[in-house]
């Protein structure tokens, strides 16, 4: 024994976590969110909800940006995991074939019957670099589309196909890549012409932003990929799952049959990182041709026992608790209330979304008054009434929420999929009291957006 204690270490040294933060990790995140408010300190988590010391609860509107599909420590995943560990098992020999794996790809595949193979990983963006090496091993070809405005992960690869110039400034050179705007089918056949293109890779509904693919695109795509010898890609890694009312957001679509698939975050249960790759026997075999090339791609992590534990309870509850479904008729329920509140709000334009997947969008109001204020925000920084939404939903109705992207006046409602009409009520609840607030020239609000506008300038 080490004398190791967990439980010591964190009573004696859980207050210096910000501090510990500031000094070790990434400095900036502890100094942005002190700047917004951020600062919280929980105690304890389960299923939606948070507290704090004090015992308030918090309502998480955010899932770990996706992760906590299930809510934080369900009890069967979290027995899942107790049972594994237990079990002892001689994981990650590397040379044998575990049970647990073939057990969790069998039950992923049942969900997308044209799909036969699974690769598994530790995250999203290695599933997504997994299927870019797949798509261009397996065709020979170098480029990779994707779309304006598209996440699909920050490592190299996967940054190459990313819509942000924010995120890829000063990490050139990437791959060979090109971006067309999602439901720009002219764009994509003008770039599969030129004969070098090894696929598509697609959110079904862009997270940032929160937008749907127009009805038909991926369909349409989907010909003119194939008509080109290219593959189709869908990043299911945030929309996968049950999320958007369907277990994957591509079959709200008829007809879609993506040759990759990328999956990861709910997959995990919230404990295990793992992600996924879900693809077509032939693609598989081409990269996997023999034995010579049986560890060509691989990860030291990959299809370990506590993350195919993990997967496999998830996908359990998924069932069990009929979650896909749920998701549907609470995220129906939520974006209709929403949107419900767009006639008696000038700066809330649009509420958009599949499932529990739904974006808020505010736009510049006609009144005179809230114009002038409104300009001011902008002309200092894109995003900051949306920031000013998410900050009091916080700090006075405890309610964890997030702006969809950068320079976006978007907040994106992702929640764990367990929720149901008492989080509905409390998040309109408090929604239209923040917009009452804004809309009546509240002051402590509008206090805020200054001291929003002065930090944008002070970055500048």
């Amino acid at each position: 024994m080490t004398g190791f204690d967990l439980t010591e270490l964190l009573a004696e040294r859980g207050g210096e976590r910000y501090a510990l933060h500031t000094r070790h990790l990434n400095h900036q995140l502890p100094r942005m969110l002190h700047t917004i408010g951020f600062d919280k300190v929980y105690e304890r988590a389960e299923g939606a909800y948070f507290w704090d010391a004090d015992g308030q609860d918090y309502l998480d509107m955010l899932a770990g940006f996706g992760v906590m599909g299930l809510g934080r420590h369900h009890p069967v995943v979290r027995q899942a995991l107790h049972d594994v560990l237990d079990a002892q098992l001689a994981d990650l020999t590397r040379f044998d074939c575990q049970p647990l794996p073939g057990l969790l790809a069998e039950k992923l595949l049942s969900h997308t019957p044209h799909l036969d193979r699974v690769f598994f990983g530790n995250s999203g963006t290695e599933a997504v670099e997994t299927a870019l090496k797949f798509a261009r091993y397996a065709t020979g070809r170098p480029r990779i589309l994707y779309c304006t405005h598209a996440f699909h992960g920050l490592t190299t690869g996967s940054l190459s196909v990313n819509g942000e110039d924010g995120f890829r400034d000063g990490f050139a050179p990437l791959l060979p890549d090109t971006a067309v705007e999602l439901g720009d089918l002219a764009a994509l056949e003008r770039e599969l012409k030129r004969g070098d293109v090894a696929g598509f890779v697609v959110e079904p509904i862009q997270g940032k932003g929160v937008h749907p693919a127009p009805p038909g695109f991926l369909r349409a795509a989907q010909e003119l990929l194939h008509r080109h010898k290219a593959l189709l890609i869908a990043d299911e890694v945030q929309t996968g799952l049950g999320r958007t009312g369907d277990f994957f957001a591509y079959q709200h679509e008829d007809g879609v049959e993506p040759d990759l698939v990328c999956v990861a975050k709910a997959l995990s249960g919230g404990y295990v990182p793992v992600g996924a790759t879900l693809g077509k026997d032939w693609i598989f075999k081409k990269v996997y041709s023999s034995m010579d090339r049986v560890l060509v791609h691989s990860a030291s992590f990959g299809a370990n026992a506590q993350a195919m534990a993990a997967g496999l309870a998830v996908l359990s509850v998924l069932e069990a608790e009929k979650l896909v479904a749920g998701a549907r008729h609470t995220g129906e329920l939520l974006r209709s209330r929403l949107a419900e509140l767009i006639p008696r709000y000038e700066l809330l334009h649009d509420v958009r979304g599949r499932g529990l997947m739904i974006g808020i969008e505010f736009g510049r109001p006609k009144s005179l008054g809230l114009r002038s204020r409104w300009t001011m925000l902008q002309t200092a920084r894109k995003g900051l009434f949306a920031q000013m939404v998410v900050v009091p939903l916080l700090q006075r109705h405890r309610i964890l929420t997030q702006v969809s992207g950068d320079h976006l006046e978007v907040i994106k409602l992702i929640p764990p999929l367990i929720i149901g009409e008492r989080e509905v009520d409390r998040f309109v609840e408090a929604f239209t009291a923040v917009m009452d607030d804004a809309h009546g020239g509240g002051g402590l609000m509008w206090d805020f957006g200054r001291t929003l506008v002065k930090q944008a300038v002070a970055n500048r």
